[in-house]
């Protein structure tokens, strides 16, 4: 199976150069010297997300972060490296990038994963990652969902608003929000329906993004 896997791999990078590359030729000769994406998309490291697709977007359009359940550590300075911290820093003051989006999915197993912390035991990094997590999960027990379904789907939302908040420790956020020169977007993913509902920042709810 495993080998099976990798044979698919090879084969997509040899029809990505035969069939998919050349109809881009020119889109990606022109990106040979630089890349001016006009959106941050912080999403999750599952591999049903997959943001190009979801948002119908070409290479050099998006600068991409991804991570266990989209979380945008509070802004510090560190000797530790950090990843998704610098990355988002390079995207906001390297790339300038105009817009945001923090993007949540249905049935993450980051957030599940908070109610279930004896599944983490050899995982030691993903269960601190996870900790930042850490006053989403107070908010949803506060609420006393009723099923583990209704739990996943507050979490997922909670998690959003939470990583936004986050988002506004980092350098320069505030002023280019409040000037209008960024946007900010908050968007909850459905995988069994495609659907994506974006945050609502002054109702604080979602709403399904239609046509």
């Amino acid at each position: 199976m495993a080998q099976h896997s990798i044979d698919m791999l090879f084969e997509g990078a040899v029809k990505f150069k035969e069939e998919d590359f050349e109809n881009y030729k020119t889109l990606f000769e022109n990106l040979k010297e630089g890349q001016n994406p006009h959106t941050l998309f912080v999403g999750c490291a599952d591999s049903r997300v997959v943001p190009n697709l979801i948002t119908n977007t070409l290479p050099g359009e998006l600068f991409v972060v991804r991570n266990i359940a989209n979380i945008v550590p509070p802004y510090r300075k560190a000797d530790e490296y950090l990843a998704t911290t610098s990355a988002i820093e390079y995207a906001l003051l390297e790339l300038q990038v105009e817009n945001i989006i923090i993007c949540g999915h249905s049935h993450c197993g980051g957030c599940s994963a908070l109610y279930e912390e004896e599944h983490f035991t050899k995982m030691p990094n993903v269960s601190n990652w996870l900790k930042l997590l850490d006053k989403v999960k107070e908010q949803v027990l506060a609420l006393k969902p009723k099923t583990k379904t209704m739990r996943s789907y507050l979490t997922e939302q909670l998690n959003i608003e939470q990583q936004i908040a986050n988002l506004f420790t980092y350098p320069q956020v505030k002023e280019k929000y409040l000037a209008r020169t960024l946007n900010i977007y908050g968007w909850h993913y459905i995988i069994e329906s495609g659907e994506v509902y974006s945050y609502d920042f002054k109702k604080h709810e979602f709403n399904l993004i239609k046509g």
